[in-house]
């Protein structure tokens, strides 16, 4: 059973930083894709950033320079670190795994709200 689980949202002032993590089981963790996806009220889903187990990222230009996503393949997690975070930045954030190739493997956490208001 694959479980992907999220953690480290929270409440933040407008250019503070959190760190989200999300520990993934079930999974040969090295084949995935890991990324992180956010959905605010009202939008779609959108990709924050991804990271290949060869280190190949994906960062989306509203967060570039401010969001980095990492990942420890030994500990079967990824994260995102979110440095000078904005308003429009808050939104339930997801985390998910993604097998190259092979769309049914395609999987998502549960979700954790990041709400940055002052």
């Amino acid at each position: 059973q694959v479980q992907l689980v999220e953690s480290g949202g929270g409440l933040v002032q407008p250019g503070g930083s959190l760190r989200l993590s999300c520990a993934a089981s079930g999974i040969t963790f090295s084949n995935y894709v890991m990324g992180w996806y956010r959905q605010a009220p009202g939008k779609q889903r959108e990709l924050v950033a991804s990271r290949t187990s060869g280190g190949i990222t994906n960062t989306s230009g509203s967060v570039k320079g401010r969001f980095t996503i990492s990942r420890d393949n030994a500990k079967n997690t990824v994260y995102l670190q979110m440095n000078s975070l904005k308003p429009e930045d808050t939104a339930v954030y997801y985390c998910n795994a993604r097998r190259s190739l092979v769309p049914s493997q395609n999987y998502w956490g549960q979700g954790t709200q990041v709400t940055v208001s002052s």
